[in-house]
């Protein structure tokens, strides 16, 4: 990809923003305990700090603070203040150092940054447990937080992902003419490994004239026993299995629609 030849600093904001849902039938209250119990020791703050560390180094950021916090009852959360460059400083020597950063830092990063929380919840009456993990990856700069948009997506191997990008402000090239976007892009999907779009059906909205990108991503292959949680599928009855089937499929139905069937 050919680069342009910028007037100083690029001004340009870009923003990806990731939910992804994780599904499962656990159809007693033990079962369901043991699952977010499972959740959050899989995707403690520890394990999303790796995470996020990880895609800081894919699409070529320095870590300048990380504030990372595990909740009770359930739940975790990260950020990382990230900066395209690296900033002089023996205060950020140690970036899994807690603690505020100058001023001067904080508010030039103020739209640089990785964040991740946590939601895991369970439905006592249908036997429905859900995990979603909200993300957003925002740079300012020539770097670019589609490059992590793989990595992303294998580290949570989730059943549904709903995925935003958009561009924001302008910079100029060297003869004063605006630029609001610098690279091409025409769907996220572009931007998806092989094989990822043989496991996802999705579906694009997308307004160009605007730079923003929508793609949601729902698994094309329903295996039953992936869904259970605590149990073994042969150890369900068929007529079960039926019914658990069809919960799972108009959760899943719902989250990737947005809306209750009618």
């Amino acid at each position: 990809m050919s680069k342009l030849r910028l007037q100083g600093f690029n001004n340009l904001t870009k923003t990806l923003s990731f939910n992804l849902y994780d599904i499962r039938y656990a159809a007693t209250p033990a079962q369901r305990e043991r699952y977010i119990a499972y959740i959050d020791e899989a995707y403690n703050a520890e394990r999303l700090t790796q995470i996020l560390t990880t895609v800081s180094r894919i699409i070529g950021a320095n870590i300048l603070n990380i504030a990372r916090q595990d909740y009770q009852p359930k739940g975790a959360s990260v950020t990382l203040l990230i900066s395209e460059e690296p900033v002089a400083s023996d205060r950020l020597s140690n970036s899994e150092s807690p603690g505020p950063l100058p001023d001067a830092v904080v508010c030039h990063l103020d739209k640089s940054h990785i964040t991740v929380h946590t939601y895991p919840e369970s439905h006592p009456d249908n036997g429905i447990s859900t995990f979603r993990a909200d993300i957003d990856v925002s740079t300012c700069g020539r770097i670019s937080p589609l490059k992590a948009l793989n990595y992303l997506i294998h580290s949570f191997e989730s059943d549904i992902v709903i995925v935003d990008y958009r561009v924001r402000g302008f910079t100029r090239d060297i003869t004063g003419k605006k630029h609001f976007i610098d690279h091409p892009i025409g769907s996220i999907q572009n931007f998806l490994s092989k094989d990822t779009r043989d496991r996802y059906q999705m579906i694009d909205v997308n307004i160009y004239q605007e730079h923003i990108f929508h793609t949601k991503m729902i698994l094309k292959d329903f295996e039953p026993n992936s869904y259970l949680f605590g149990v073994d599928k042969q150890d369900v009855a068929p007529h079960e299995q039926a019914e658990i089937e069809r919960r799972v499929r108009r959760e899943m139905t719902e989250i990737f629609y947005g809306e209750n069937p009618r």
